[in-house]
């Protein structure tokens, strides 16, 4: 189970953060909706990259995965405020929740 947990958290956010590295059209769109810079949205990416890697890396070193656990659930409720301070939808909000209930779900099973 942690191993299913740990690739599809990797996996979700290796494409979110490539995404917005490499500002494709739509995180560029985002990061405009959302009141960011792209370059601001970029480094968000690069975050998300490096808690993707750190949950793959937790597969060997289980405290490494729930540092970097940890690390992307700070990030998503930092998804989470700014989704609430720009009045968004609850559809907009629901990618945000959903990613948060699957980190805590890897935490819960990796602990």
């Amino acid at each position: 189970m942690t191993i299913a947990l740990a690739v599809l958290v990797a996996l979700i956010f290796l494409g979110l953060g490539t995404a917005k590295v490499l500002a494709l059209p739509m995180a560029r769109e985002l990061a405009t909706h959302s009141g960011f810079s792209v370059t601001a949205y970029r480094g968000i990416g690069v975050l998300e990259l490096a808690g993707a890697t750190g949950v793959l890396l937790g597969l060997v070193v289980p405290v490494l995965g729930g540092l970097a656990g940890a690390g992307l659930l700070l990030l998503l409720a930092g998804a989470l405020i700014t989704h609430l301070r720009n009045q968004h939808t609850l559809q907009q909000i629901a990618p945000a929740l959903v990613c948060a209930l699957l980190v805590i779900g890897y935490l819960v099973v990796l602990l």
